[in-house]
């Protein structure tokens, strides 16, 4: 070799070892304005590179990007820039001459008359995890066939707190085997645990060839950490973790979550989850957090904001404010990680129930964290921000909710619907009571009948949310599908 080949050449190539292996895929997201974020992981450290191009017998275009290390359990992302609008691009990421692993997405065009997003949430929850005789995460295959310009991850990515057993007893009588790991026969404590839920999610092959070909927008919620977790929850309580530092286990798996997303970082805030998507002019996304800045989980009773009341939080709340004002998009998608009409519980302080989300049970004026959604709302309605509508997931069932305004509960706002998917893969519940305060109506719903709470994939109660946007007849069309990907309901939503 020459000199300048032998400084260049891969460590595995001087070294004589095997090529590093991407037996984890590959991921595509955040696409936006001629960028889109590859990730991928390798078995053993090496630099990343990506080629990318718009046919088979195109032109090929080659980015290199980091060195994958153990500091970041090998896992590595680069940004793609300069994109054709309106096209489909070819990818493939490799590692120092790694087997290459292929991936296609499309790009918006510079004036889309169409757009399809699916979304939903809550994925190897309540122990059913990867069925090899059902058929893998069959949910994520019914997605891919509908083939959506992206996907929305509504949170709870994993089940960090959810270990997954080798099997689990149908109502029927009949076992359900799951593919067992290490890292998720217990709840995840450690970092590689959390890491290791991840990991556990891609050995099933409808995610990874989901993620080949669809593009996805991540958010966070509490089981990449814990249930319900809050600056108030008590680790004492819980015999099943040694560590009860919640901070830290906080800060582990929130770094598991960053590195496994395909998510382009800011360069503002470091793990700043909350952020806009734009697909040409015809749909922007309003990604956001309703995890990292919340207070404790109170009664949520509160007259006035304080830190006990955040949610958003003041610069969350800020930025969405500008952002929607500033939007020029027909329809502007709103993605909460939590429904805001619906009642849901983190058990007592004595008699006094607590609260999770911004509900609180209580009719009337806006309490405790409602009084953010409200002062959000009541800003929608004085700055005449229109065509919009909120899709969330967090309870296992699917549902569709109007919002209007009624005598005795909030009244400053334009009514609005909200539309619930999930669960992908894990227990299904529901149905969750509704807080009158910004009188929601229930228009549909459907979940396990009662003797059958907590079941899982092969009773069918899986669901995922479709939005089709349609530019020439200025709707916004929502399905709620099924496992199979059957729409079990359709509302169209016309632009105003």
């Amino acid at each position: 070799m020459k000199r300048r080949d032998l400084l260049l050449a891969s460590p595995a190539l001087l070294l004589g070892q095997s090529r590093p292996r991407l037996e984890h895929g590959i991921q595509i997201g955040d696409v936006a304005n001629g960028r889109a974020t590859i990730w991928t992981r390798a078995n053993s450290p090496g630099r990343m590179s990506v080629t990318w191009q718009t046919s088979a017998n195109g032109p090929l275009h080659r980015v290199t990007g980091p060195t994958l290390n153990t500091a970041a359990d090998l896992t590595g992302r680069l940004e793609l820039t300069g994109l054709p609008p309106g096209q489909t691009i070819l990818v493939q990421a490799s590692v120092d001459g790694s087997e290459p692993v292929a991936g296609q997405f499309r790009t918006a065009a510079h004036n889309p008359q169409r757009c399809r997003l699916t979304w939903g949430g809550d994925t190897v929850g309540q122990g059913w995890g990867i069925s090899e005789e059902f058929g893998g995460m069959k949910i994520y295959e019914s997605m891919r066939q509908r083939q959506p310009d992206f996907f929305i991850h509504s949170g709870d990515t994993i089940y960090a707190d959810g270990p997954v057993p080798a099997q689990m007893k149908l109502k029927d009588g009949s076992i359900w085997r799951n593919v067992v790991t290490e890292a998720k026969s217990k709840v995840a404590e450690s970092l590689d645990e959390f890491r290791g839920a991840y990991r556990y999610n891609l050995l099933d092959q409808n995610l990874r060839r989901f993620n080949a070909e669809v593009p996805q927008l991540w958010q966070w919620d509490d089981h990449e950490v814990m249930n319900n977790w809050s600056p108030s929850r008590r680790l004492e309580e819980k015999p099943e973790y040694k560590e009860k530092n919640l901070s830290l286990l906080v800060a582990r798996g929130k770094q598991a979550f960053l590195e496994y997303s395909p998510m382009k970082f800011n360069r503002d805030e470091a793990g700043r989850v909350y952020r806009k998507i734009s697909y040409g002019g015809l749909v922007d996304v309003f990604m956001l957090d309703m995890r990292t800045y919340r207070g404790p989980n109170t009664a949520n009773l509160q007259a006035t904001e304080s830190a006990d009341t955040s949610y958003l939080g003041t610069a969350q709340r800020k930025w969405l404010k500008a952002s929607l004002k500033s939007s020029r998009a027909l329809f502007k998608v709103i993605a909460a990680d939590m429904p805001i009409g619906l009642n849901v519980g983190d058990g007592k302080s004595g008699d006094t129930p607590l609260w999770e989300a911004s509900a609180n049970g209580q009719a009337g004026p806006p309490l405790g964290r409602e009084l953010e959604i409200a002062d959000l709302l009541r800003f929608m309605q004085r700055e005449r921000i229109r065509n919009t509508v909120w899709i969330t997931a967090d309870v296992h069932y699917c549902a569709a909710h109007e919002y209007r305004p009624v005598p005795g509960g909030f009244q400053e706002f334009d009514p609005f619907w909200e539309f619930v998917g999930g669960p992908l893969n894990a227990g299904s519940f529901g149905p969750a009571e509704t807080d009158a305060t910004f009188g929601p109506r229930v228009d549909f719903y459907r979940c396990p009948p009662k003797d059958r709470m907590a079941c899982g994939p092969a009773d069918g109660y899986q669901f995922f949310g479709e939005i089709n946007a349609d530019a020439a007849a200025r709707t916004l069309t929502v399905d709620l599908r099924d496992l199979n990907g059957r729409s079990v309901y359709q509302k169209i939503l016309p632009a105003v």
